[in-house]
C-alpha cells in the first residue's frame, strides 16, 4: 500500500463569481486510486458562504481526477458540492448540466497576469505601446520576461495532469494570454477548464503574480477578456443542414438574455461592439466575423453543408463554464431537428 496526496478541490459560494477552494488529505492505495474508490468528504461550508454556521455541513462528491504533475502519488481531485441529504448544493452549476455525451466543448481562456497591481509589460506610470505586436508576439518587448516561462510551465502542467490542453498563445494586449481546453461530453471541458485554472493559479503562486480573470481588467482601448464557446454536437456533426442552422441561430437569438445572464459579470464593459465584439445587446451571426456574437466558421458552411462546430464569442474569461454549457445545451435542445 502506498500513501496518496488527494487535493480536494471545489467551488465556493460567492457571487457573481466563484473561487476554487482547496483542502488535502491522505489515503492507502495499491496503486493511483480510481474515481469510485475516491470517498465523499465534508467541509465548512459557513466558511465559503455555501452554509450557516449553525447547520454547516456540506459534502464534496468526487466527479475528476487527474494525477498531480508536482507531487508523487498526488491526486487532483474536481468536486461537486452537495448537500448533506444528497442533492446538489444550489451554488453547483455542473449539476444542472444535461449528459449529453455527443456534445463537445472547447473553451478558450483568457486571462492577465499581474505583477505590482499592473499586467506584466505595463510601466509603473502610463502605458505601454499600444496593441498590435503582443498578439502571438515574440521578443522581450513583446511577451516579457516571466509571461512565456508561465503559460509554457502551465502547460507542461496541464499535459502531464491529462488535461487535454490544445494550445497556447500571447494576446492582444501586453501581459495577456490564452490556452485552449477542447473535451467530448457536456462536462468534461469544464471540468479541465477549472482545473487548468487551479494549476495556474497555484503556479503563479510561486513568481509572486497573479492571475486577472475580470473581462476588462484595463479599460480604454485594449481588448477585453473573453473564453469563447465553441460547440457542437453529433447532429451538427453528422447532418447539419441550413434549415436546422437557421432555427438554431434563431433559438440563440429568442434566447440572448439568458445567454449572457450566465456569459459572465460585467460583459457590458467588453462587449461594446469594438475590440472584436458584437454589442451586449444585440445579437448577430457571420461567417468569420469575429465582430459577431456566434462567429461561424467557413468549414461549417464549406460546400452548403452548414456541418461542424461554431463559436459562441460573448461568454467572457470569468465565465463559469458549467453555466455556459448547461445553458447552450439548452438552447440547441430547444431546437427541433
Amino acid at each position: 500500500m502506498a500513501k496518496y496526496r488527494l487535493d480536494y478541490i471545489w467551488l465556493d459560494g460567492y457571487t457573481p463569481v466563484q473561487n476554487l477552494r482547496t483542502k488535502c488529505c491522505i489515503k492507502e492505495f495499491e496503486e493511483f486510486p480510481t474515481l469510485e474508490q475516491l470517498p465523499e468528504w465534508g467541509f465548512d461550508g459557513s466558511s465559503t458562504l455555501q452554509a450557516e454556521g449553525g447547520d454547516s455541513d456540506c459534502v464534496l462528491k468526487p466527479v475528476a481526477l487527474y494525477p498531480d504533475p508536482t507531487r508523487i502519488n498526488g491526486v487532483l481531485v474536481m468536486c461537486e458540492v452537495m448537500l448533506p441529504d444528497g442533492t446538489p448544493h444550489p451554488s453547483n452549476a455542473r449539476a444542472t448540466i444535461e449528459d449529453e455525451p455527443g456534445t463537445w466543448f472547447g473553451f478558450e481562456q483568457e486571462y492577465f497576469l499581474i505583477k505590482d497591481g499592473r499586467p506584466l509589460g505595463f510601466p509603473e506610470n502610463g502605458y505601454p505601446e499600444p496593441q498590435g505586436e503582443y498578439y502571438c508576439g515574440v521578443g522581450y518587448k513583446n511577451v516579457g520576461d516571466i509571461g512565456r516561462e508561465i503559460s509554457d510551465i502551465h502547460l507542461d502542467l496541464c499535459l502531464e495532469a491529462g488535461i487535454n490542453h490544445e494550445g497556447i498563445n500571447a494576446e492582444v494586449a501586453s501581459g495577456q494570454w490564452e490556452f485552449q481546453i477542447f473535451g467530448k461530453g457536456s462536462k468534461r471541458a469544464a471540468d479541465e477548464i477549472w482545473m487548468a485554472r487551479f494549476l495556474l493559479l497555484r503556479l503563479t503562486e510561486e513568481y509572486g503574480v497573479d492571475v486577472d480573470w475580470r473581462c476588462k481588467p484595463i479599460k480604454g482601448d485594449w481588448n477585453g477578456s473573453g473564453m469563447h464557446c465553441n460547440f457542437s454536437t453529433e447532429h451538427m456533426r453528422e447532418v447539419g443542414g441550413k434549415d436546422y442552422f437557421l432555427k438554431l441561430m434563431d433559438a440563440f437569438e429568442a434566447n440572448c438574455e439568458e445567454h449572457i445572464a450566465v456569459y459572465g459579470p460585467d460583459n457590458d464593459q467588453r462587449l461594446t461592439g469594438l475590440h472584436e465584439t458584437q454589442s451586449i445587446d444585440m445579437f448577430s451571426w457571420g461567417v468569420a466575423d469575429r465582430g459577431a456574437s456566434i462567429r461561424v466558421p467557413h468549414s461549417f458552411v464549406k460546400d452548403d453543408a452548414y456541418k461542424g462546430y461554431l463559436e459562441d464569442r460573448r461568454p467572457n474569461s470569468q465565465g463559469d463554464p458549467y453555466k455556459i454549457a448547461s445553458r447552450v445545451i439548452q438552447t440547441i435542445n430547444s431546437v427541433a431537428k
